[in-house]
């Protein structure tokens, strides 16, 4: 089969490579899955550019945790009625050498989730990272009923899939921050019912002005290290902040702010989510997915041989929406 892969970090197109490998086989308790779509993902890119560690933990690996196929096969101990269902996948290159950038991958089977009817394969490629931890972070600690809620990076790959999700989840108000007018409008579409540009607008005065003094309930933050001092000026006195995200591994937190507010910081990262959480996601994901509750956002198609130019579009952050890479899209 055609998979893309590296042996050491560095740049994508240099370190980036499309070759044959020996097509995988599921054994007891797996399946296999033909794929259509594989999503690209700040960790995959991070991973491959060695960010937090220049060792690989296997000595080849292919990318990319999510994406999107059909079942073709399983091992024993699977219902062979599987077979021929369309589904999205989870985790796949977590603490695993093989992901998604590649015509089949093989997985436990609670790893590869039913798509709903109607519900695009390249949809289901932005599943497992982007909307389950959109879904967790408005959902986590009770939810946000009648909260008044920002989400930082309105527009981006979580970021737009929070604000419909909070607006879903009965917020009593949505605030986004976006970095520029083009981002506003998608942040708007999405359901934000106010929206900053965190460039031009002083953002705790404003959340100030919105939320009568009081500050906002719940931050759900996809930039700590950059917002923190921010983030603890704008939630109210016992507000949380729930983090999914950092550009730096080591953030100074403004202790006396923080205590004073007795503020929540919630931080997680969907690839560890416990059992029950990653159930919950799952179940109120499909729910959203069947009631065709939420607009996906897809920037940019590219096809496999071009997986080092998808790479650079999510570490450049020059798409505003998700990036999504074609194996073969006639699948399904």
């Amino acid at each position: 089969m055609r998979a893309v892969s590296y042996g050491r970090t560095g740049p994508a197109e240099d370190v980036l490579e499309l070759i044959e490998v020996e097509t995988p086989r599921p054994a007891a308790g797996e399946v296999r899955v033909a794929l259509a779509w594989s999503g690209v993902n700040p960790s995959d890119v991070k991973t491959r550019a060695g960010a937090r560690t220049k060792t690989l933990p296997f000595p080849r690996i292919i990318p990319h945790s999510d994406g999107a196929g059909v079942i073709d096969a399983v091992g024993e101990d699977v219902d062979p009625s599987r077979i021929g269902e369309r589904v999205w996948t989870w985790n796949a290159a977590w603490q695993r050498p093989e992901g998604t950038a590649a015509e089949y991958v093989v997985l436990p089977e609670a790893q590869a989730v039913r798509l709903p009817d109607g519900v695009g394969m390249e949809v289901g490629a932005c599943l497992g990272i982007p909307a389950l931890t959109a879904y967790h972070a408005v959902n986590v600690n009770g939810g946000v009923a009648g909260k008044t809620v920002l989400v930082a990076g309105g527009a981006g790959a979580v970021g737009h899939y929070a604000v419909q999700m909070a607006k879903r989840a009965g917020a009593e108000a949505v605030i986004a921050t976006v970095s520029n007018d083009e981002k506003s409008t998608i942040a708007e579409a999405a359901g934000a019912d106010h929206v900053l540009n965190y460039r031009t607008d002083d953002c705790a005065v404003r959340v100030a002005e919105i939320t009568d003094g009081r500050g906002v309930d719940r931050i759900i933050e996809v930039e700590f290290s950059g917002n923190v001092d921010l983030d603890f000026e704008m939630v109210r006195q016992d507000g949380e902040i729930v983090v999914y995200g950092s550009d730096r591994p080591d953030v100074a937190v403004p202790f006396m702010p923080a205590i004073l507010k007795n503020v929540q910081v919630q931080f997680f990262i969907v690839y560890n989510l416990d059992p029950e959480s990653r159930a919950s996601g799952i179940q109120g994901l499909t729910r959203l997915l069947e009631s065709e509750a939420l607009e996906h956002r897809i920037a940019a198609r590219l096809p496999l041989e071009r997986c080092a130019e998808a790479h650079r579009l999510v570490e450049e952050r020059q798409a505003m929406g998700n990036v999504v890479v074609a194996v073969n899209s006639g699948t399904g």
